[in-house]
Formats: structure tokens, C-alpha cells, sequence
């Protein structure tokens, strides 16, 4: 019997992060060995906050994940701007202009 799927584990034996409302924040690769034709997506699962429903997933492209990850890094560096940070917040993460110039083709919003 063929293999359907397979979440690769975190890098470096990484754990979920962990926001300051404890909801659980996991990123993965899932691969997917369809016959002919093997499929890969970056899984991110938004596990329960406190005392809240179950969590929620989604499955991206790599395309796609690129896309959120610029998306989320242009919002964070608006937030540093707008507020100082918060006590007990993550540390921040390095500056854009090391993750290498941006991909080609994608859409600009």
C-alpha cells in the first residue's frame, strides 16, 4: 500500500510556538506521493486557545507560504511601529533583507 501523506517533524527538533493567548501555532511540510504525481504543502495548524473550540489548519503551496510569510512580516513590522512591544512578547526575528530578495512572480498587494 502506497503512503498517502507525511508531516515532516520541526527543524532542529523545534516546538509549536506558543502565543502570549497559549493558542499553539505549528508549522509543517506534508508530503502527499499521489501515483504519478507527489504533492507537497506547508501545513500550519492553529491548535485551541484557552478554553476555545478546536483549533484550525490550513494547507498552502509553497507560493502561498511565501505570500503569508511576507504578508505577516509587513504587518509585524507596522505593529512594531505603532506600539512598543509588548512584555514577555517573542524576540524579533531578523530583518527581512535576510530571507533573500523576494520571488519572482509573486502577486504584489
Amino acid at each position: 500500500m502506497a503512503e498517502t501523506g507525511r508531516a515532516q517533524s520541526h527543524p532542529a527538533g523545534e516546538e509549536p510556538m506558543v502565543t502570549s493567548c497559549d493558542r499553539r501555532i505549528d508549522v509543517k511540510c506534508l508530503h502527499l506521493a499521489t501515483p504519478g504525481r507527489p504533492i507537497s504543502r506547508v501545513t500550519l495548524d492553529l491548535g485551541p486557545g484557552r478554553g476555545s473550540a478546536p483549533g484550525t489548519w490550513a494547507a498552502l503551496t509553497p507560493r502561498e507560504a511565501r505570500e503569508l510569510a511576507r504578508r505577516l512580516l509587513d504587518q509585524a513590522a507596522l505593529a512594531e511601529r505603532e506600539a512598543p512591544t509588548a512584555p514577555g512578547a517573542l524576540p524579533s526575528p531578523p530583518s527581512s533583507a535576510s530571507f533573500g530578495p523576494a520571488s519572482p512572480g509573486l502577486p504584489s498587494f
